[in-house]
This record gives structure tokens, sequence and C-alpha cells, in this order.
């Protein structure tokens, strides 16, 4: 399927740098909850599927990439209001896609 330009622009993914990362065990599925600064936009919470390559002691200060005009999803006690993107290993375990250089905190992707 072929989109156009402005329906991508549609999607509002922005960097975010995670500022804390606590373990998910209510998660039905393994987790992490994540706080993200998101510059101008503010901080915004999220959870992830993502233990199989990280720790949450290793995400504080990592910058990813997250769709930040996703209506807010409610999953168990964690409001999630980012979609923090990754694409699956060769096992199917997320990877988080992140800049390679710090850029500004809420930049968004074009």
């Amino acid at each position: 399927m072929t989109i156009s330009f402005d329906d991508f622009l549609k999607v509002d993914i922005r960097v975010a740098r995670i500022t804390r990362a606590e373990p998910f065990p209510e998660a039905r599925k393994p987790a992490i909850k994540l706080w993200l600064d998101l510059g101008d936009l503010g901080e915004r919470k999220s959870s992830a599927q993502i233990t199989r390559h990280y720790a949450p002691e290793t995400l504080i200060g990592k910058q990813v990439l997250c769709v930040v005009n996703f209506p807010p999803r409610q999953i168990g006690p964690v409001r999630s209001e980012v979609l923090v993107l990754g694409v699956p290993d060769a096992e199917g375990e997320v990877v988080l896609i992140r800049p390679d250089l710090d850029v500004p905190n809420g930049g968004r992707l074009y």
C-alpha cells in the first residue's frame, strides 16, 4: 500500500530521553515502565516489552523514538502516553530505535 507524504506526517514521531525506568511485573508479558523527556512536550510515560535486551538501569539517559499522537492506553496500572518504537531482532525480541548522535529532546522525525 502506498501512502502520501501528508499521510506520513500525520504520525508524529519524536525523540525522547529516558529519565526513569522500572520493572513492570504487573504486565502480562515482561515489560519495563519508562518516563520520557520530550523537551517542550513535557514528560510522558510508556511501557515497553524490551526486557530481553535491556535492563531498566541501562536505559537511563538513552534517547529513543516514539509516536506521541496516538491516544493513551491503559496497560494494567500504567497509562501509556506514547508508543516507543523498536524493531524485532532475528528471534522477534524488540530492539529500540535510537538516534546515533545526541539530538534535542522533542525533535520531530521527518
